[in-house]
């Protein structure tokens, strides 16, 4: 048996979770521990999700998905590699395949308070915590929660650690979501990979990437499309010239030289996933310019 000292020990909590509706699977974790997005989540689209953790078999991760691609429950894949595994009482790991069925594993030799708990589409699990308490809020508020998955994750996520979190602190924290040609351009399955690596406030920080992330890249929904007309027209003209994207002065009509300082405002500004048809904008992008106009 290897010398184990509290120090190396990947000291999280996190949640693995599956929706069956919209096909997306999920892990979100926490940890006092540098890149913590770099060796606990693993997740494929159409299979399911692992978390690994404590003193990490990073092997769990790839041999669980496959184990699911074989048709193995989360639990006995879980079993299989156990059974494999000589230190597996250091270990701690969740699985969720895509159909919901959760997971967990908590060693014996696992630092304390340690320990999981599994409900329908997810699993929670954390070690060194300040108490059972961050594990059972973070399962209470996942249940509740309303919206997109990666919303409640960081929802569930940010509750566990207000109802205690790690003892030894907080450092760095993750949230990777796939689901089937979700990824930039529909050319792979990794929908979001967000990765805090080193900051006082990993959650919160994560949290406020995740809102630039679905400005950037969710779609927009359709009663967020607004005509370009009148008064809107008239501000949106007068951002753009703000901005740099537009000389001259709105003469009450939008023209094709407007429409085409908007694309190239759209384009610069990385909106590609929000550009609207001609003579239209999306809400949220007209929000977000009038805020750099404000600010700047």
């Amino acid at each position: 048996m290897k010398n184990r000292s509290i120090k190396d020990v990947v000291a999280t909590f996190s949640i693995v979770a599956a929706d069956p509706e919209t096909e997306e699977l999920g892990i979100a974790v926490q940890s006092k521990f540098i890149a913590v997005g770099s060796v606990v989540p693993w997740a494929k689209a159409g299979l399911g999700a692992v978390a690994t953790q404590s003193w990490a078999n990073t092997s769990f991760g790839p041999k669980g998905l496959a184990l699911l691609e074989k048709g193995y429950s989360p639990q006995e894949a879980l079993d299989m590699m156990l059974a494999e595994d000589d230190e597996k009482e250091f270990r701690q790991v969740g699985i969720v395949d895509a159909r919901g069925n959760a997971a967990n594993f908590t060693g014996d030799e696992c630092f304390p308070w340690a320990g999981g708990v599994t409900g329908k589409n997810y699993t929670c699990q954390g070690n060194i915590l300040v108490n059972e308490e961050t594990v059972t809020r973070m399962a209470e508020v996942f249940e509740k929660s309303t919206g997109d998955l990666a919303s409640r994750l960081l929802k569930a996520l940010d509750a566990a650690q207000a109802a205690g979190g790690d003892s030894r602190g907080k450092q760095s924290a993750a949230l990777l979501v796939v689901k089937p040609e979700g990824g930039y351009g529909g050319f792979n399955d990794r929908y979001i990979d967000l990765r805090v690596d080193d900051h006082p406030e990993p959650i919160k920080e994560l949290i406020r990437l995740h809102g630039l992330y679905k400005l950037y890249f969710y779609k927009t929904k359709p009663e967020n499309i607004l005509k370009i007309e009148g008064e809107r027209a008239e501000k949106i003209v007068r951002a753009l010239n703000k901005l740099g994207y537009f000389e001259g002065e709105y003469s009450g009509n939008w023209t094709a030289k407007h429409q085409e300082a908007l694309k190239k405002y759209y384009l610069t500004e990385n909106f590609d996933e929000r550009i609207a048809d001609d003579g239209y904008i999306d809400g949220e992008v007209l929000d977000f310019m009038m805020n750099q106009v404000m600010s700047g």
